[in-house]
């Protein structure tokens, strides 16, 4: 019998498992997981502390008893100490009593996920131990958070990506006085260019959050909290000033949590085990390891407007990757299409999407690339309600190879990221894009949807620069 070793069980070692066991019933399928739980929704933590979630329990859309069901062996709080790749075993402690285990398997699913990364900050880990700054992560974490706030006047978040945005925006809707902090100059930098997060940061400002944008954190210190108890708030020290609250959550970026392979097998500098098409590892020396398989946030994942290997943390992309390798872990069956990274966020009223890279990406990576910016309504005005969107599209010039694009309105536009995300995976050029049928009817759309202006301005731009020689 074929024996299968997955180690973590999040979103990548969830859907891992399930394909296996539909795959092949009758393997041997061993889960380790140093938690009491999986498939936590991490994503919806904003969403639980600022009163929006029903039951946290729907969170979570698996269950370790669910795997059981389908044949998996669960081994629930388990933490796995060593991992001997090339002798195919591995050793593991049982947190609850302590006993330590050798497993030994045939095929090895590496899908231990990430954590939250935590700068070297002065302060911090002092703060963090006191429980007046916390990490944003897992259910542990979520629970921390939702408690915590309760019954706070004042919070800090340091970073403004999409977890510090979207968490210092259901905050400050419950009247905590917020205070978001990052070092880039602008919220939803690495996500936006700055005909977007204009609009992001104007919501906030009108929802009295400050904004510290440009401003790189140097120390943490316990200070007086608004009840006027010395220890029981915190100051987050910038190199341009002083904040102080009641309590920060630090959300700067995740790490891949792979330090138990990351010597074995190749990775990214920064840990990320690289991956080929069909989810399988390799020896540093870039020998495909056949038999070993990674996924989701320890794992790189083909980036298709770069056609590279990259580190995007992203759970739509550990679900999808992990979701073939039970189609590949007896033979290479089913290549994996690549992603977009795909992803949106509502801040208040205020809803952006976006798909690919951004111009200022593309201009750091050195790309020739164009780009046209529209705003128009995305409905006929003869309607009794309509709004703007702002969309802008990025395209390479020498091809005209769609590279990218963003959207945002008052209005749900997720699925105008969505078609961008198809148009890149699918190659389109502008003129492609430009000529797509869509439909109109005055409930949903213009007579030319805003996507389609927005590639019909693309071309124009660029056959205007044409005719004037400006290419």
């Amino acid at each position: 019998m074929t024996t299968v070793a997955v180690i973590g069980c999040t979103h990548a070692g969830t859907y891992a498992t399930t394909s296996i066991l539909r795959e092949h019933p009758d393997w041997k399928v061993d889960v380790f997981e140093k938690n009491d739980n999986i498939s936590f929704l991490s994503c919806a933590i904003a969403l639980w502390a600022g009163g929006h979630v029903s039951d946290p329990k729907r969170m979570f859309y698996s269950s370790p008893a669910k795997l059981e069901e389908m044949g998996a062996t669960m081994h629930m709080r388990t933490r796995v100490d060593s991992v001997d790749v090339r002798g195919k075993s591995l050793k593991a402690t049982d947190l609850a009593s302590g006993e330590e285990s050798a497993y030994r398997f045939d095929k090895l699913v590496i899908t231990t996920g990430s954590s939250p990364a935590k700068p070297s900050i002065q302060g911090l880990s002092e703060e963090l131990e006191g429980g007046r700054a916390t990490l944003c992560k897992d259910y542990a974490d979520a629970q921390r958070i939702v408690k915590r706030t309760e019954d706070i006047k004042s919070v800090i978040v340091v970073g403004a990506g999409y977890v510090g945005s979207e968490l210092a925006e259901q905050l400050s809707t419950r009247g905590i006085k917020t205070t978001l902090i990052d070092a880039l100059p602008h919220v939803l930098d690495n996500n936006f260019d700055k005909s977007v997060t204009d609009q992001a940061e104007q919501a906030f400002r009108d929802h009295d959050v400050t904004l510290a944008m440009g401003q790189k954190v140097v120390a943490f210190r316990s200070d007086v909290g608004s009840d006027g108890v010395d220890g029981h708030g915190i100051t987050v020290v910038t190199e341009l000033g002083e904040y102080t609250a009641d309590m920060a959550i630090v959300g700067v970026g995740f790490v891949p949590q792979t330090s138990l392979v990351s010597s074995q097998v190749r990775t990214l500098g920064y840990g990320a085990i690289i991956v080929d098409e069909y989810m399988r590892a390799s020896t540093p020396d870039n020998d495909v390891l056949d038999y070993v398989f990674a996924a989701g946030d320890s794992a790189t994942v083909r980036f298709n407007p770069t056609d590279s290997d990259e580190y995007r943390p992203l759970a739509s992309n550990a679900i999808r990757e992990a979701s073939i390798i039970g189609k590949n872990i007896e033979r290479p069956t089913v290549a994996y299409a690549g992603t977009q990274a795909t992803s949106g966020v509502q801040l208040y009223d205020l809803s952006m999407a976006s798909s690919g890279i951004t111009e200022d990406l593309a201009r750091r990576r050195h790309i020739d690339a164009d780009c046209a910016t529209i705003v128009e309504d995305y409905r006929p005005d003869f309607m009794l309600t309509t709004t703007p969107v702002t969309a802008k599209l990025i395209w390479e010039k020498k091809t005209n190879r769609i590279l990218g694009a963003q959207f945002a309105a008052r209005h749900d536009i997720s699925l105008a990221a969505d078609l961008i995300s198809v148009a890149i995976q699918a190659k389109f050029t502008i003129d492609d894009l430009a000529g797509t049928d869509m439909l109109f009817q005055p409930n949903f759309t213009q007579p030319i949807n805003f996507v389609s202006s927005l590639a019909m301005t693309a071309v124009a731009q660029r056959d205007g620069e044409l005719q004037t020689g400006k290419r």
